[in-house]
């Protein structure tokens, strides 16, 4: 038996996003290029509301 929410699902589409930051597994938080960590970043927090990162979950902010 197939569940009635499988016959409406559709698969998440990609984002062509593109972050100004990067993962740094050393520090476990967002970095910019120049090595700032990025949730001190005023314009960027403005810009994209947060800087989670994929390496845990979205709902959580870097600290």
């Amino acid at each position: 038996m197939q569940p009635f929410t499988l016959n409406y699902a559709r698969p998440a589409g990609q984002l062509d996003v593109t972050t100004p930051y990067a993962y740094d597994s050393t520090l476990q938080l967002n970095v910019l290029p120049d090595g700032r960590i990025a949730a001190t970043d005023h314009a960027i927090l403005l810009t994209l509301g947060t800087t989670t990162s994929t390496a845990g979950s979205k709902t959580h902010f870097d600290d």
